[in-house]
C-alpha cells in the first residue's frame, strides 16, 4: 500500500557518473528480486541500476491483469514470474479495493481505529492461490537487492527466502507500526528475522502517519496527528562487520547506497574495498568530492 518515489532525472546512473566509473561493474551484476512488482506509477528505487545495466530485475506479480505490462515494461531488463510469493502453501486470496489486497485477512478492528481505513481496505472477492517460497524458483538466482510489498506477509517471505537472501546485501519492505490484517506479525518480528539474518535496519523511507477515529484536523479526514501507520524500511546487511563481506558485494553495497542518497555508506564501502587493495585512496577523495563531502 505504502509507495515511495524516485523520479529524481539526476539519479538515472546509479553514482552520478564518478561511482559508477569507480566501481565498474559489469553489465547485470546486481540481481534485483521486486516481490509485488505491479507497476502503478511509480519509480521504483533500483530504476537507476537497470538504467545503467549494473542491475538485472527478477519481478514476482501473481495479478495476471499486470503480468503482460510489466513484461512490456521491463523487456529485457528483467524477467516476470507470475507467481505468488510465500510458504509454498495454498493460501485465500483477498482480493480488496485499492491495492490492499493480501493472504490475509483484513482486521475490521485495526482498520475502524483510523479515519477511513475500513472503506479503504474492503474485501471485495476471494480465491484460491497457490504461493511458491523464494528458496524453491529454481530460475532466481541469488538475490543482492530485495524489494517487496506483500501487504501483511514479509515475514512468510522472508522466512522462505533465507537461501536464496543469504548473499543479499539490501532489502526495502514495507513494514506496520499497526497491523491491519489479522495475524499480521508486527514490526517487531520482521526486525528480529532480519538481524537473525544478518542484517541492521539503515533508514525509513516516507513515515506514514494516519488520524484516529474519529477526530477530524483540519477539515481532513486524512489529515494525520501523531499515530504511526508504516512505513518502508531500508536494511543493509551488517557492515560493522566487514569481513564478512566480498569485494563484490562491498562494490554492489556502494551502488545500492548512492540510490538511497546515502553517500556515506558508498564511502564506507569504498574504504573496506581500499583497505583490501580493491579501490585507490583518490577515489574516495573523488567520490566524497562529487557529493559535496570531506574527511
Amino acid at each position: 500500500m505504502h509507495c515511495t518515489k524516485f523520479d529524481d532525472p539526476k539519479r538515472r546512473t546509479y553514482g552520478s557518473g564518478v561511482l559508477d566509473q569507480i566501481l565498474s561493474l559489469p553489465a547485470g551484476a546486481i540481481a534485483i528480486a521486486d516481490i509485488g512488482a505491479a507497476f502503478l506509477g511509480e519509480t521504483p528505487p533500483y530504476q537507476p541500476l537497470l538504467d545503467s545495466g549494473a542491475g538485472k530485475l527478477f519481478a514476482f506479480e501473481p495479478d495476471a491483469r499486470q503480468v503482460e505490462a510489466l513484461r512490456q515494461r521491463l523487456g529485457k531488463t528483467g524477467t516476470v514470474f507470475p507467481d505468488a510469493v510465500g510458504d509454498g502453501a495454498e493460501h485465500t486470496l483477498h482480493i480488496c479495493n485499492f491495492g490492499w489486497s493480501s493472504i490475509l485477512e483484513p482486521d475490521p478492528a485495526a482498520r475502524a481505529f483510523f479515519n477511513n481505513l475500513a472503506q479503504l481496505g474492503r474485501v471485495e472477492s476471494t480465491a484460491r492461490i497457490q504461493t511458491r517460497r523464494l528458496d524453491d524458483v529454481a530460475d532466481l538466482p541469488q538475490i543482492d537487492f530485495l524489494k517487496m510489498d506483500v501487504q501483511g506477509a514479509e515475514l512468510m517471505v522472508l522466512q522462505n527466502g533465507r537461501d536464496k537472501l543469504a548473499g543479499c546485501v539490501a532489502v526495502q519492505l514495507e513494514t506496520s507500526f499497526v497491523t491491519l490484517y489479522r495475524d499480521q506479525p508486527p514490526f517487531g518480528a520482521v526486525d528480529m528475522e532480519m538481524r537473525s539474518q544478518g542484517f541492521i535496519p539503515h533508514r525509513f523511507m516516507d513515515v506514514k502517519r494516519w488520524p484516529i477515529a474519529p477526530a477530524i484536523a483540519g477539515n481532513d479526514p486524512r489529515m494525520a496527528l501523531n499515530q504511526l501507520l508504516e512505513s518502508d524500511i531500508v536494511y543493509i546487511r551488517d557492515l560493522t562487520r566487514p569481513d564478512g563481506f566480498s569485494d563484490l558485494q562491498l562494490k554492489k553495497l556502494a551502488a545500492i547506497a548512492h540510490i538511497y542518497r546515502s553517500p556515506d555508506l558508498a564511502v564506507r564501502c569504498l574504504i573496506e574495498l581500499h583497505k583490501r587493495g580493491a579501490a585507490e585512496d583518490s577515489d574516495i577523495l573523488r567520490y566524497l568530492v562529487s557529493q559535496g563531502l570531506k574527511r
